[in-house]
């Protein structure tokens, strides 16, 4: 990394000080499935097996990158070391060259609830071609809603998203402003995946939309960098099942990340209270909400489903919080391949209502959380990313809501 670029990051500020005024959980994104209250509080209690480091000094440092976002939901960061954010009010934002500018052009969103203007990335040979992709809610005449993945083309110098077209809209539009799921990646393929939530239905059972293969709702959908079905999707010569899935039985996703080693897309999503999980996607895959599940009903603490190991027909997570344990209401999905030995190829995910970002290690497919970053600060943790110059790059779901850096100290 250049001095420049390190210099525009760094601000002075003492490691573990860093705070803004301001930084609580903003309005219009209050329910419990999305880690703002009931059972989704932090895990305190003997059934938790959280680490908690609060009161050791922290291992790393925080750095400030910009301070007052507008709730930032999605990073991206370009090839050309530039880093797009997403605003869930609508806006987006350029970071590059020591400059923050706002970019026009964006979609019009429906901002309601957990809608927005949500993820961003970009294509893999960004800026030649220059599409840049973005997933939102957007609402049709009726005033439902749903999840829609579209692109337009940002020069690196421009201030305007030109070209924006619509690639895809989740079916079927519902009344729900909730559970939009909406993380985008690009995958070692060239394809474009996409998770859609399940907007909140609570009939538990077979036929929940989750397991309804007609719908596009709790899935993740793979598309061409076009937004054309590739022939190899799985359920392509199914007229039973929508030619965009790639796997199905997804609650909330709002986590998606390719693992920079292996390759395989990993996941993670919310359960109902408690059943948070982290998956690696497979192609056609089941993985089972909410006939399968380790979560339980708000309130009652009931069994919604199975477990997944009571099911040959599911994929089990290869982590997760079992109901009873606090859970961990995630946002937010990034495998560390930056240059700091310390954190290589550790996982990082946001914890929403527990306020702080967990290191987890990855070994295989065994998944064990050892850290807790940022914590004690009251921070929602949205996003998070490697960076251009190997630390990590935060994003804090507030307005005003910073965009951070951390690096190992």
């Amino acid at each position: 990394m250049n001095g420049d670029r390190r210099q525009f990051l760094r601000t002075g500020l003492a490691a573990g000080t860093l705070a803004f005024a301001g930084c609580t959980a903003p309005s219009g994104d209050g329910t419990a499935d999305d880690g703002t209250g009931g059972s989704d509080a932090p895990a305190d209690g003997p059934d938790s097996d959280t680490p908690d480091d609060a009161d050791d000094a922290p291992a790393y440092e925080v750095e400030a990158v910009v301070a007052d976002l507008d709730q930032p939901w999605g990073i991206a960061v370009a090839p050309d070391d530039t880093v797009l954010v997403t605003e869930r009010p609508g806006g987006f934002v350029r970071v590059a060259d020591g400059e923050t500018r706002r970019i026009d052009g964006a979609p019009e969103v429906f901002a309601g609830g957990q809608g927005g203007l949500l993820d961003v990335t970009v294509h893999p040979d960004y800026p030649d071609p220059p599409w840049v992709y973005l997933t939102y809610s957007a609402a049709n005449d009726a005033g439902e809603t749903t999840t829609h993945l579209g692109r337009g083309r940002l020069a690196p110098d421009a201030d305007r998203l030109t070209d924006f077209e619509v690639l895809h809209a989740a079916e079927p539009f519902v009344n729900s402003d909730a559970h939009f799921g909406s993380r985008v990646v690009f995958g070692p393929d060239g394809r474009v995946y996409v998770t859609v939530g399940d907007r909140q239905f609570k009939d538990f059972g077979p036929d929940h939309v989750a397991q309804d293969r007609t719908t596009d709702l709790g899935a993740v959908l793979r598309f061409d960098p076009d937004g054309s079905i590739p022939d190899d999707n799985p359920f392509v010569d199914d007229p039973d099942a929508r030619d965009p899935i790639f796997s199905y039985g997804h609650r909330n996703p709002q986590g998606l990340t390719v693992h920079p080693e292996t390759g395989a897309l990993w996941e993670h999503e919310h359960g109902e209270q408690d059943g948070d999980e982290i998956n690696v996607l497979e192609s056609g895959g089941n993985f089972g909400w909410p006939v399968a599940t380790e979560a339980c009903t708000y309130g009652g603490g009931d069994p919604i489903g199975v477990s997944h190991a009571d099911r040959s027909d599911v994929v089990d997570p290869v982590h997760y919080w079992p109901c009873g344990s606090g859970g961990f209401p995630p946002s937010g999905l990034a495998i560390y391949d930056g240059a700091a030995s310390a954190w290589r190829g550790d996982l990082f995910a946001g914890n929403l209502a527990g306020g702080y970002l967990g290191r987890f290690t990855v070994d295989g497919r065994a998944v064990t959380e050892v850290e807790r970053l940022l914590d004690g600060r009251g921070w929602r943790i949205r996003a998070v990313t490697v960076g251009p110059d190997d630390g990590l790059l935060v994003a804090v779901d507030a307005d005003p809501g910073p965009l951070v850096r951390l690096t190992p100290a």
